[in-house]
């Protein structure tokens, strides 16, 4: 079978290797989509902090089982499914305590040990979720992403009749922003400069898409959602002007909740965060409950995906899909590999 490994930034080579053979409560399963997200670009590009190369990537994915392993019981052969692509050691305070995202010695497959960019991956069972029968492969390999829109809208302490803001129409911000609304916010903003990725944040749906370089942002928030301002503030943006109107425009005493990563130091007012005792937290993530969550939202079709998926490439044209992102980075969302046709 061929397995694809990144050698260096920007190298990528296809390696005949040997067929997985099943441990113990493995599954192997014949891999068929492979969503690209922003951190392989990263990864690609020499500019990932935690990763180092040779690499295999892959961890937004979607499949068949082609075998079972031996005391594997709760799937079946031909079954769709996709990963959760951490390994965690199990033991650490946060594992011990549900909390296995947060892992001391979390490890991402693709990153910081081998992803599942080969034609079959074998993995432990407990780290497979089904898809329900008809669900696309595409929507399959969506499935990570959306988790962790899910996860950091699980973040807040309620979200059921909430206001909120989401800085940033990325895929995650759009993601995101369906999340919260599918989940019960009675309301939800989003924000971009790009009028592309606006366009299709309203083609999922979102309520209220506003160009921050065209509006100002704390009118239109005003405007829409009264004296009270958000509820929940996200920022999927991860940039000094993003989480500035992210303080700016928060109401007193409500939260404000980081999603992206800042590929610098941020320069935040403190001093206005604490006049307004703002809750600032983040998200890391997800865990199992959220990825059930995700497949519910996008069967119940609270969740749009396909606006997202911008183009399809072979495995073999790995390469071609990250130039066509560097290419076209403006306008495109969601590229995904089709490992197996």
């Amino acid at each position: 079978m061929l397995q694809q490994v990144m050698t260096a930034p920007g190298v990528i080579v296809f390696n005949e290797i040997e067929k997985p053979v099943l441990s113990k409560g493995e599954v192997l399963i014949k891999m068929m989509k492979i969503g690209i997200c922003g951190s392989d670009i990263h990864v690609y590009h020499g500019k990932h902090p935690f990763t180092s190369y040779p690499i295999t990537q892959g961890h937004e994915v979607s499949g068949v089982i082609e075998e079972l392993g031996e005391g594997v019981s709760d799937f079946y052969v031909g079954q769709s499914v996709t990963i959760q692509p951490q390994v965690v050691c199990g033991k650490c305070y946060p594992c011990r305590n549900g909390k296995y995202n947060l892992c001391e010695e979390l490890k991402v497959m693709g990153f910081q040990t081998t992803g599942a960019g080969s034609h079959f991956f074998a993995i432990e069972a407990e780290k497979v979720t089904p898809l329900p029968d008809g669900m696309s492969l595409d929507f399959g390999a969506m499935i990570e992403p959306l988790a962790v829109g899910v996860h950091a809208v699980r973040r807040a302490e309620e979200i059921i009749g909430k206001s909120v803001v989401v800085l940033g129409a990325g895929p995650i911000g759009i993601l995101t922003a369906q999340a919260a609304k599918g989940m019960g916010a009675s309301k939800v903003l989003i924000t971009d400069v790009s009028e592309f990725r606006l366009k299709k944040a309203a083609e999922c749906g979102i309520d209220i898409c506003v160009n921050t370089k065209q509006d100002d942002l704390g009118k239109v928030i005003e405007k829409h959602f009264g004296p009270d301002k958000a509820d929940l503030i996200y920022d999927c943006a991860g940039n000094n002007i993003t989480m500035g109107q992210a303080i700016k425009y928060s109401r007193k005493g409500s939260t404000i909740i980081v999603i992206a990563v800042f590929d610098d130091l941020a320069k935040i007012d403190l001093a206005v965060a604490n006049d307004k005792e703002l809750t600032l937290a983040n998200s890391m993530m997800y865990r199992n409950e959220d990825y059930v969550e995700a497949i519910r939202l996008v069967q119940e079709n609270k969740v749009a995906l396909a606006p997202l998926v911008s183009k399809h490439f072979a495995f073999q044209d790995f390469k071609k899909a990250y130039e066509y992102i560097d290419e076209n980075r403006e306008t495109t969302m969601k590229v995904i590999v089709n490992v197996q046709e």
